[in-house]
């Protein structure tokens, strides 16, 4: 009998689907990181926006009921959109752990790194309306 045809041992059966079921919680977990991406990139996005279209709409001439009406606006929905990233990011942190008792898993993933940026982002742009840099 060759090695292609040896049957496997229990233990290695064993091993085989833990190293199988590791892989599957590690990609759902991205998954899962990268909806909250997209959620929080909306919520930013969107938040940007309707600061930019409410300060075009109050410098054409139109009053708003309050002065302040697009930054508060526009800073709601981004602290919202950043808060729901920092949140996936702890979540997502939370499972590599879990995952790293049992099995050696790299730290740095292309979705946690994005993830990371994607927070610092709505960071900068929570503090630039904030400030009004924009």
């Amino acid at each position: 009998m060759n090695a292609a045809t040896t049957p496997k041992s229990s233990n290695e059966l064993a091993e085989e689907r833990t190293d199988l079921a590791v892989l599957r919680t590690l990609m759902a977990a991205d998954r899962t990181l990268m909806a909250w991406i997209r959620t929080a990139l909306s919520m930013n996005s969107f938040g940007f926006t309707i600061y930019k279209l409410l300060q075009a709409v109050q410098q054409s001439g139109t009053r708003l009921r309050e002065e302040e009406t697009p930054r508060n606006i526009g800073l709601f929905l981004i602290a919202m959109g950043t808060t729901a990233m920092i949140m996936g990011v702890v979540e997502y942190l939370a499972t590599l752990r879990a995952v790293r008792e049992l099995k050696h898993v790299r730290l740095a993933r292309p979705t946690l790194i994005m993830g990371l940026l994607m927070t610092a982002f709505g960071l900068f742009l929570f503090f630039s309306i904030l400030t009004r840099l924009f």
